[in-house]
């Protein structure tokens, strides 16, 4: 068996980052929401315009997870300014956890959390936060498993559908994390 590499995304990556995007981010939420919502989002969301802006970003962070040569999951995190709401020069923040449907539940997303605690260790964050969409109840459970509370809500539209996110974070301390 193969063991499941992390590895940083490049620009020259953007097309796999694209598919992967799109293709996880659907798996994810197709069953739940207006198809033409959903096309709306992944069209604007995951262009390569959007994600060359992204990838050219210094503060903005992505990480493939692959197996056997095969993207089954990525990563995006944000500091500083990039965040996309915080904007503490003290946080860092998971924007994306994204595992392909097939490989959930095998600890893909587990080895990606570890990698942004890595990076908030390099970075020396004082905290790691995200927002997760209050229906996505695997997701919130995860996240409390690995120490996060909700502090807050904020909306998060897909199209013309305004929906909740749970604003979750996890303090961070000293030398080491509370991992």
């Amino acid at each position: 068996m193969n063991s499941i590499q992390i590895t940083p995304v490049g620009m020259g990556d953007i097309n796999l980052l694209q598919h992967i995007g799109r293709l996880t981010f659907s798996e994810s939420f197709s069953s739940a929401n207006n198809p033409e919502d959903m096309t709306n989002y992944l069209e604007e969301s995951f262009s390569i315009e959007k994600l060359r802006a992204e990838l050219s970003d210094q503060n903005s962070y992505f990480y493939f997870a692959t197996l056997a040569g095969k993207v089954i999951a990525y990563l995006k995190l944000n500091i500083g300014a990039s965040q996309t709401e915080l904007k503490d020069d003290k946080a860092l923040e998971i924007e994306r956890i994204y595992v392909l449907k097939e490989y959930q539940g095998k600890k893909v997303g587990q080895l990606l959390y570890h990698q942004a605690i890595l990076v908030a260790e390099q970075k020396q964050a004082d905290y790691i936060w995200l927002g997760v969409w209050e229906e996505n109840l695997s997701a919130i459970s995860f996240y409390k498993k690995n120490g996060f509370v909700a502090f807050d809500k904020h909306i998060f539209r897909l199209g013309n559908d305004e929906q909740k996110d749970v604003m979750m974070k996890k303090v961070l301390s000293g030398d080491r994390l509370l991992a």
